[in-house]
């Protein structure tokens, strides 16, 4: 005879009890929250894609998933509403380890097309586009449809400090297992409602709603500095401070460069000009807000 939900229930509390065990419970639909009247609420999108690699100008979109949710101004997430997921064929054979990572096959995908106008129609209500690794899903979005360019993003991975609330990792997966839940993985619709559901969720150690904390970075302006014509021999220290380096063939100069909030500009001139240029310095920045982070158009 099988056990019933709550017999599974008693028994998963007595092994968290006994301090022996740690229980991770499969991620369910997460319930409606009725937001307090008056209160003004928001349509929030998740996005997620599968790709044939990691170059929007060379490898294509093979499965893309968006799950509407509605929040309110503080963070706290009300509901999760309609998901939107579809396949699309490349325009060649999706590499084995491209399957190995994501279960998609050439099988899976052939004949299938992700159509722009549903996709455009499906996202035009939101007020903000979150995905777990922002700079990575935007730049394939803006090239699937500009819709995407029209609105403010934010990132779950990079806008919430995990580690600061105990956390040893950024990926999905193991965020998720510090929460207390596991999930089918490496499925677009299913990143989505797992991310959605540590959004909704109480950090561990501030207690805070984890969207609360994603809101607020979001909303921050920032400016990106180019340290143009650095010398080489301190790339390292550049590197170590956070710096990237654009080597690709793109608008953007060919140098290291760092985004920083807009009350560290004035500090991070001054450590350019002492330990990199070792002179005062006028060097390219551009505003960033969320209307423009994690693009290719910045």
């Amino acid at each position: 005879m099988s056990s019933t939900t709550q017999e599974l229930e008693a028994m998963a509390e007595e092994l968290v009890a006994s301090g022996q065990y740690r229980v991770l419970r499969k991620l369910g639909r997460r319930a409606p929250v009725v937001p307090p009247e008056g209160a003004p609420t928001r349509m929030g999108l998740f996005v997620d894609v599968e790709t044939t690699g990691l170059d929007p100008q060379k490898n294509e979109i093979i499965e893309l998933a968006m799950v509407s949710f509605t929040y309110g101004l503080d963070g706290e997430i009300f509901d999760i509403g309609e998901a939107y997921q579809r396949f699309q064929e490349p325009s060649a054979p999706i590499p084995p380890e491209i399957t190995a990572i994501t279960g998609i096959s050439d099988e899976m995908v052939a004949g299938q097309r992700i159509d722009p106008t549903e996709v455009a129609s499906f996202a035009g209500g939101a007020a903000l586009v979150v995905a777990h690794n922002a700079a990575f899903d935007r730049r394939f979005l803006e090239r699937l449809n500009d819709v995407f360019e029209t609105k403010p993003w934010a990132c779950s991975m990079s806008q919430v400090d995990w580690a600061s609330e105990g956390h040893e990792g950024t990926k999905l997966a193991y965020l998720a297992a510090g929460a207390g839940f596991f999930y089918d993985r490496h499925r677009a619709e299913n990143d989505c409602l797992a991310a959605i559901e540590l959004l909704a969720t109480p950090l561990p150690v501030s207690r805070t709603l984890a969207m609360a904390r994603l809101l607020e970075r979001a909303r921050q302006p920032g400016i990106r500095i180019w340290a143009e014509s650095a010398p080489f021999d301190l790339k390292g220290i550049l590197k170590a401070r956070g710096y990237r380096w654009n080597g690709d063939d793109n608008h953007n100069p060919t140098a290291w460069y760092i985004d920083v909030e807009s009350s560290r500009y004035k500090a991070e001139i001054e450590f350019l000009s002492k330990e990199i240029y070792r002179r005062d310095v006028e060097l390219l920045t551009r505003k960033i807000d969320a209307y423009n982070r994690f693009s290719d158009r910045l």
